[in-house]
């Protein structure tokens, strides 16, 4: 039975990585987002904004709790899932975790590219928002770190990356 989690900042490649290792070891990925979206027939915008932060927290607790129980899966949690809670503990205590570490700059180009699809960031300008994930990583580390592996969220820009970090991180699981 292989249970993953796969954790960091927004942008630091846990869907792109997710998605290629569970593909190649035949395992089920599921993005925690995506999962709650699918639930609640409600974007995560959506939930934040009706329930507030807490509630969304909440919310989030209980999809990580029942996903955590899936077996041969890949489970790519939200940025901030693992800042709240016992989450933390929780997904050690359930699996394999690996905070997908990538840089602020290669944080930022990629989060730049994307900001549109992302509300949290769509009105932010360069300025704010290298501030902003400058700041936001600063309390997060903490968290992340706890994680059991510590993995490079920076190669995977392109098919071959992605497939060269498949392939370490099989070697980082002994798998």
């Amino acid at each position: 039975m292989i249970r993953i989690f796969l954790l960091g900042y927004m942008g630091a490649g846990k869907t792109t990585l997710g998605k290629a290792f569970s593909r190649a070891m035949r395992l089920t990925f599921v993005d925690l987002d995506w999962y709650i979206e699918e639930r609640y027939h409600k974007t995560v915008r959506q939930i934040f904004d009706e329930r507030g932060e807490d509630g969304f927290r909440e919310l989030e607790k209980r999809m990580l709790h029942e996903v955590g129980d899936f077996e041969d899966v890949v489970i790519s949690v939200g940025g901030g899932t693992p800042c709240f809670f016992d989450n933390m503990d929780y997904m050690n205590q359930m699996g394999e975790t690996i905070f997908l570490d990538a840089g602020v700059k290669v944080l930022f180009r990629r989060l730049k590219v994307a900001k549109q699809q992302r509300p949290l960031l769509a009105e932010k300008t360069d300025e704010e928002l290298m501030t902003f994930i400058v700041e936001a990583l600063q309390k997060r580390l903490p968290f992340y770190t706890k994680a059991k592996h510590v993995f490079n969220g920076e190669q995977l820009e392109d098919r071959h990356q992605i497939q060269q970090s498949v392939e370490r991180l099989k070697e980082l699981l002994n798998l």
